[in-house]
């Protein structure tokens, strides 16, 4: 975001307006929003977003507990996505075997 911040500011400025539209309009409650952002955080891989919002959520009335019931959920339902998506990719695994599908990536 440094980065944008210095050669497209314009950019920056507009996701600073985006999240101030964001906490205008807001239609739940502060507690949710964190808990939602935090799970994006998850997933996303942000680190920083992670310890935002794990603060956030925190300050907004959450228990340690529930953040980790959080991470859990974001976990598994990552794994099950993982899962189906794996088994839709390999699901002609004998046709694979027998050299009937071939990777396009290798050329």
């Amino acid at each position: 975001m440094r980065m944008l911040t210095e050669f497209f500011p314009e950019f920056s400025d507009l996701l600073d307006t985006m999240d101030n539209i964001y906490l205008e309009k807001r239609m739940i409650d502060e507690k949710t929003y964190q808990f939602i952002c935090f799970a994006l955080s998850i997933k996303a891989r942000s680190k920083p977003c992670v310890l935002k919002h794990f603060k956030g959520a925190l300050e907004a009335g959450a228990t340690v507990k529930e953040l980790a019931y959080i991470l859990a959920l974001v976990m598994r339902e990552a794994a099950g996505a993982d899962d189906c998506w794996t088994h839709d990719v390999l699901g002609d695994w004998e046709e694979i075997l027998k050299g009937n599908i071939s990777c396009d990536c290798q050329k």
